[in-house]
């Protein structure tokens, strides 16, 4: 009789699990099922057949499948390679952050089946909507007393609050506020004419109700998000003590699919003292929305306006300032705007202005603009190759913890110095 086993069944969502099958024929062939009930209203699914070896034993982490959703040697391919029926919602995550998910995985044609469970909170994790000073976010704080390191959790263009984010980077023991910036309960529906005061004021909030470990404040940013960190922590030196950048931007950008209509995608997105960043789009002499108008991908109508080397000046993030480590990670595949050509912007400059901290770009040529978190499924994207994907959001959240860690033990070696 065949015998399922996961190791381990329940645990975090970044840890990563051994499926095996026991008890079969030499030789024979068994099929593995995978369903997961996630955010949207059907499940996610996936099918791998595999050949037993000369001992009746399938390994998912020695074993490719012989048919089957995936291709290759994946301890995980049956959750990265999940699909959902086109149509319906493709929420990766659950609304409710604190539930787990959970994948029912059975042996076909056998009474085996066991539930693997990934949580993105980790017992003693606890969450809370700040609704204070003007902000608008969700803290999640680790168990136990601390201090604690603090992370600032920023989206995208998709505005919202990253709570899954936030829920892990807590898990792995940060103060984690994801903050709202649009698209959240009592703010814009837009990302134009965003002031970049509320998220100083965000930072001064941390600092004082916070008290992080060491005064350390990381800036974790996605697309958008990545560009926003980067522009924060070269305007706000004092407070930021590393920077993430997810698929982030070298240059300061105008509102673009997140814009006002009343604006105009070529609006400025942010504002500071009143007065409106230059963006690359200002006065650009080659710039067009043509490609993207045509359906084609954003980036190739980013890439016009990267032609004008003036603009592109004009509108560079002074990244120079920043007074911490960077960790870029960028994807060669990007529909969305040129991030690995944007990371090669970040670090030469970094090297050109001799920055003194650590700086990282991880780039990873075949995924596409969604890097996201480990052991998800990496099908939801337009861009990039399911796989390369799946290896982004694993190997992405594997370089952000180091560098973290990293981080955090420097800034403190550095402090002791100073006593």
């Amino acid at each position: 009789m065949a015998r399922l086993a996961i190791t381990p069944l329940d645990g975090l969502l970044d840890e990563p699990r051994r499926i095996v099958v026991e008890g079969l024929a030499p030789g024979a062939q068994v099929t593995l099922n995978s369903r997961t009930l996630r955010g949207g209203d059907r499940p996610w699914r996936s099918t791998a057949t595999f050949v037993a070896d000369a001992h009746g034993r399938v390994d998912l982490e020695r074993d490719a499948p012989v048919a089957g959703d995936y291709l290759g040697v994946s301890a995980m391919g049956l959750l990265w390679s999940q699909r959902i029926e086109q149509g319906h919602s493709a929420a990766v995550f659950p609304e409710t952050v604190l539930q787990p998910l959970q994948t029912r995985i059975d042996v076909q044609g056998s009474d085996q089946a066991l539930v693997l469970v990934q949580r993105l909170a980790a017992a003693g994790v606890t969450r809370r909507e700040v609704r204070e000073d003007g902000l608008v976010g969700t803290l999640f704080q680790p168990a136990g007393a601390g201090p604690h390191p603090a992370v600032m959790v920023l989206n995208g263009s998709g505005g919202g609050i990253n709570e899954a984010r936030a829920a892990l980077y807590a898990s792995r023991g940060y103060n984690a506020l994801a903050l709202g910036y649009f698209k959240a309960p009592g703010l814009s529906e837009y990302i134009s004419n965003t002031p970049l005061e509320y998220f100083e004021q965000g930072l001064a909030w941390m600092h004082r109700e916070l008290a992080p470990a060491d005064g350390f404040i990381a800036l974790s940013g996605q697309s958008r998000g990545g560009e926003l960190v980067l522009l924060l922590a070269s305007l706000f030196p004092a407070s930021v003590s590393a920077v993430i950048g997810y698929v982030p931007s070298a240059l300061v950008h105008g509102g673009q699919a997140a814009a006002d209509p009343a604006v105009g995608r070529d609006g400025p997105a942010w504002v500071y003292r009143g007065k409106p960043l230059v963006h690359l789009w200002n006065n650009n002499r080659h710039a067009s929305w043509a490609a993207r108008d045509a359906g084609l991908r954003n980036a190739l109508a980013m890439n016009t306006a990267l032609e004008d080397r003036d603009a592109v000046e004009r509108a560079r993030i002074a990244v120079e300032r920043i007074r911490g480590p960077v960790l870029l990670l960028t994807a060669g595949d990007d529909a969305a705007w040129p991030s690995s050509r944007f990371g090669r912007m970040v670090t030469e400059r970094l090297a050109q202005f001799e920055h003194p901290w650590p700086v990282q770009q991880r780039d990873f040529p075949l995924a596409g603009h969604s890097i996201l978190l480990p052991y998800i499924p990496s099908t939801y994207s337009d861009d990039g190759q399911p796989e390369a994907n799946a290896q982004a959001n694993q190997q992405s959240w594997q370089a952000v913890v180091d560098f973290l860690h990293d981080a955090v033990a420097t800034r403190r070696a550095h402090l002791k110095e100073l006593q």
